[in-house]
């Protein structure tokens, strides 16, 4: 089954920068897929995630933290529907947290930063190494929800928006 690979804190801040396309032309006998700069690929072509982190590795000009999931997981997930009820916009965004490993235990949710109404962050569901977050800027200082799950939960993490995870759907199923 094809796979997905998020990378962590790549391409932010010039620190750990690369050309994320050029790695996937590199990668192209794994029928790789680039989507977007923050590190994120599909990999069509079948292929174990240690053989996937080594061949990465080679073409890293730095050693990345990765987080590869099976396609089946992200289409899994999707298939939830897990922000049916949820409208985004201007004020309300929806964001995907990959975790490193499945969190244990997982607290009460939702979870708000800073707690109260005036809440930024919400974390709303996990569904195995994924936690499900919305996001609202109150005009103050700035909270993440990659920040604010990899403190929850005490484990590695990136953060992708669910538009970027159904553009990665779309491409599974191309």
């Amino acid at each position: 089954m094809a796979s997905v690979v998020f990378m962590r804190g790549v391409n932010v801040g010039g620190h750990k920068t690369f050309r994320p396309a050029s790695v996937a032309r590199d990668l192209a006998a794994l029928d790789v897929v680039n989507v977007g700069a923050a590190g994120t690929y599909v990999v069509r072509k079948v292929i174990r995630p240690i053989a996937l982190r080594a061949e990465l590795g080679k073409k890293l000009p730095f050693e990345a933290d990765l987080m590869i999931c099976s396609a089946r997981e992200v289409l899994d997930l999707i298939a939830q529907e897990p922000f049916s009820s949820v409208r985004a916009g201007t004020d309300m965004r929806r964001f995907v947290t990959v975790m490193a490993r499945h969190p244990q235990p997982i607290p009460r949710l939702p979870v708000d930063k800073p707690s109260g109404e005036e809440w930024q962050v919400r974390v709303i569901a996990v569904y195995g190494s994924f936690a499900l977050s919305l996001w609202r800027r109150l005009g103050r200082s700035i909270v993440y929800p990659n920040e604010v799950v990899e403190k929850t939960f005490g484990v590695a993490a990136t953060t992708r928006s669910w538009n970027t995870i159904l553009k990665i759907r779309d491409l599974l199923e191309a």
